[in-house]
């Protein structure tokens, strides 16, 4: 499939646009003749960077605005070929802290925007970025998409019912909506303030500043995406109407160990350390234990392979960083 040809020109609407996922599937669709515009509300601490558009800000429109705002989304969804649904508060800690916040705006501003596309614009394409933590606990390895869903954490619940939203707005009303469940996505332009987003981020930077990294499990088995291919799988099911009404896992080449994750990256930084501790038990208690994906589905269905290895995303995603600290720690 020549993206090229299918995205040019195309009208796309990315919300949480000043995101991680967001601003790199932005670049490309600027690259790719799109015409692009981004909301996205830049709450602290939620990883929205206007630097993350450094370079295509002339080239994308900007809305800061609140996916909760009625108004504002009714506006934009107009006309729009296609929305990738990015925006969402994806703090797991966070949501057990602060479980209404997480719910305002995961559940109701998700359906914010399905109502103003149903109202407003029923015939555009959504995609909604899902998770791997909606499934849990597994009861198998490697996860597909027909085990079971039961969120061990706040966060999970909602980002399960926000799928379902899309879901049940497919099957009632024909939106042709579908979802992308994710599972460690790393790469440049990912929020490194803090360690709440993640341990892939905060590891990354641990590495680069030299500090030592604290292993909670270090046999625990984990398979991560590089953004690249997260975005080539975004945009192949933003052109398909088989994803119409599916679900579909991202995953990457092969499961790694925390302990190899860890010994890779210091290797590449040539810096920092490790040591194995406890679990604090406010992470014990959410945390799901080994976990990696089937992605057979979505190999099937849109072709889609997880093309970056390990340490080639990792060095790129190290030298970026590297190159752009000052704007992201």
């Amino acid at each position: 499939m020549n993206l090229n040809e299918v995205y040019h020109s195309k009208k796309v609407l990315i919300t949480g646009g000043l995101g991680f996922i967001g601003s790199n599937l932005a670049h490309k669709l600027v690259k790719l003749g799109a015409d692009v515009t981004l909301v996205d509300s830049l709450l602290p601490d939620h990883g929205g960077n206007l630097y993350n558009i450094q370079g295509i800000e002339k080239s994308v429109n900007l809305t800061i605005g609140d996916i909760r705002d009625v108004e504002v989304i009714n506006r934009l969804v107009k006309e729009q070929d296609c929305i990738f649904n990015l925006a969402g508060q994806v703090l797991h800690v966070d949501s057990m802290k602060y479980p209404f916040t997480d719910l305002d705006i995961n559940c109701r501003g998700q359906l914010t925007i399905l109502e103003a596309c149903r109202t407003n614009n029923p015939g555009v394409k959504i995609i909604f970025a899902g998770t791997r933590q909606s499934y849990g606990k597994p009861d198998y390895l490697p996860l597909d998409e027909e085990h079971p869903l039961r969120p061990v954490d706040i966060n999970g619940i909602h980002k399960m019912a926000a799928e379902r939203y899309h879901l049940l707005y497919h099957t009632v009303y024909g939106l042709r909506t579908s979802s992308i469940r994710l599972t460690n996505t790393y790469g440049p332009r990912q929020l490194m303030k803090h360690n709440r987003g993640g341990f892939v981020g905060w590891f990354i930077r641990q590495a680069i500043d030299g500090e030592k990294i604290d292993i909670f499990e270090g046999s625990q088995l984990r398979d991560f995406t590089f953004i690249d291919d997260a975005v080539d799988a975004f945009l192949l099911c933003g052109v398909s109407d088989k994803t119409d009404g599916q679900v579909f896992n991202l995953g990457g080449e092969k499961p790694y160990t925390l302990l190899e994750f860890v010994e890779l990256l210091l290797r590449l930084c040539q810096s920092g350390s490790f040591r194995t501790v406890t679990f604090p038990a406010e992470r014990k208690r959410i945390d799901i234990g080994s976990v990696y994906s089937n992605c057979d589905r979505i190999k099937h269905s849109l072709g889609w392979l997880p093309k970056t290895h390990l340490e080639t995303g990792l060095t790129q995603t190290v030298n970026y960083f590297r190159q752009n600290k000052a704007h992201y720690w």
